[in-house]
């Protein structure tokens, strides 16, 4: 069992050596214990690049083994040295699945490469096997790109769309790929006079979205002719908050366009309450309409894995089926730092109202639920997935899926499987998210994918880890 403490005593040894992660880490690796590189004592910082990092090799193709039932054993994403964070997934109808992720401490064979810069890997066989990866990003920026994105029409099932920050995450950039992400074209849907973060793409057709925030503001950067130009518009005009987080979105049928964010009443602490918001657009991204899902405490403290006041905090996830049937998923608690449940929604009328919340969770109480991951398909078919502590001090990854709209759900999944070699993974679970989101999508047959950071703890070392399959 996770919690027989008498003979699984070692899995805690991870949260007693938080403080000294680095050193820990070095050890593993001077012994030959771990498979990260030896970047990871530097830290995660935008800006570092480590010579060993960038005199590394690719690692080559990567081979996924599918299981008959159930889903297959995670394998590691991306370069095998520096770290790899926040990834994002897509998949198209025509067999590929896309990967993009920003890569840490410089890239393999690329001298000028910024760290963090933009890395995207493909499938082209629905993730059995995967192709090398590679430079994402428009050719000649020399400032790090973060929080990625990527998203595929869902009219025309091939045309994949990215969005990131560049630029000191001033810049929003869009990037646009009509040959299965061989070559792209870019361009930079706003510039701000000061840092953004936390982007979130979602696109129909000719219509391309990107919600963002602002410190309090909300935006959204819009484009109707496939995105060649864009116009941006303020989502919480009239808002007064502290901050605010974009987490979700989606364009259903009707050319309906909604945001799911979360706002703080403070802003660069833990005293005050989350607000869940899902924001709509009936006229193209011209004016909103913001309603209040649900209201969460502060977040618990964060502080012991190096990581920020809001990194454990309410989220909230959304998503569309082919019908437009809206389903919301996101984690909040009821008490200022305290352990937060994971909740699920749905609105059948564009979200004018919502069903009432129910917990999608079976961990017993007082265990933490954070990063809320969701993606439709056919109508009624809904997939949802996070992340949670049941195996406490460790973390899982955990997927359900409703074939009925979210009336009844599959029993859960544990995605987060063994790997040998890895300091920051066990038999029972890993050591901490890394990265504030993961994603999972669905092919055009039926088949769930999803892609997730691991790491010792905020800051360093991580990397991302895929698997796929079905309840």
């Amino acid at each position: 069992m996770k919690n027989n403490l008498r003979s699984r005593w070692y899995i805690y040894l991870p949260v007693l050596l938080i403080g000294v992660g680095y050193i820990v880490y070095g050890v593993c690796s001077m012994l030959g214990a771990g498979q990260e590189g030896a970047e990871g004592k530097a830290g995660r910082k935008s800006g570092t690049v480590l010579p060993e990092v960038v005199a590394a090799s690719s690692p080559g193709a990567v081979q996924v083994r599918p299981s008959a039932s159930g889903f297959a054993p995670q394998v590691r994403l991306g370069f095998t040295t520096g770290d790899q964070w926040e990834p994002a997934i897509a998949a198209d109808q025509q067999g590929h699945i896309y990967v993009l992720y920003p890569q840490y401490f410089g890239v393999p064979g690329c001298a000028d490469c910024a760290s963090p810069a933009m890395i995207l890997q493909v499938s082209a066989d629905h993730g059995r096997n995967w192709g090398e990866p590679r430079l994402a990003y428009p050719e000649g920026a020399t400032h790090d790109q973060i929080d990625a994105q990527i998203a595929v029409d869902p009219v025309d099932g091939r045309t994949v769309y990215t969005a990131f920050m560049q630029n000191l995450k001033a810049d929003i950039v869009v990037g646009k790929s009509t040959d299965f992400g061989e070559t792209w074209s870019y361009v930079t849907a706003n510039h701000t006079n000061a840092a953004t973060d936390k982007p979130w793409l979602a696109v129909r057709g000719q219509d391309i979205y990107v919600a963002y925030n602002h410190v309090q503001k909300v935006w959204v950067s819009h484009s109707h002719d496939g995105g060649v130009t864009f116009t941006s518009t303020v989502v919480n005009r009239n808002a007064k908050l502290g901050f605010s987080l974009a987490g979700g979105g989606t364009v259903t049928p009707d050319g309906g366009v909604h945001f799911s964010w979360v706002g703080y009443e403070q802003h660069g602490n833990a005293k005050g309450p989350a607000s869940l918001y899902v924001s709509s657009s009936y006229d193209k991204g011209a004016s909103w309409t913001s309603r209040v899902i649900d209201v969460s405490g502060a977040p618990p403290d964060c502080s012991e894995y190096q990581c920020g006041w809001a990194y454990l905090s309410a989220q909230i996830a959304l998503a569309s089926d082919s019908d437009g049937t809206l389903y919301a998923l996101w984690n909040a608690s009821e008490t200022d730092g305290g352990p937060a449940r994971m909740y699920f929604a749905r609105s059948d009328d564009e979200a004018a109202t919502w069903s009432a919340p129910v917990e999608v969770s079976s961990a017993p109480q007082g265990v933490n639920h954070t990063f809320p991951a969701i993606a439709a398909g056919e109508a009624g078919d809904v997939r949802i997935a996070w992340m949670d502590t049941r195996a406490e001090p460790l973390w899982n990854t955990y997927l359900r899926q409703s074939l009925d709209g979210g009336s009844t759900w599959s029993a859960e999944v544990d995605l987060s499987t063994y790997v040998e070699g890895f300091s920051y993974i066990f038999p029972e679970g890993f050591s901490f998210p890394f990265g504030d989101y993961f994603e999972i999508d669905i092919d055009e047959r039926g088949t769930t994918h999803a892609v997730c950071g691991e790491g010792l703890n905020y800051d360093s070392p991580g990397s991302i880890w895929y698997t796929q399959g079905n309840p």
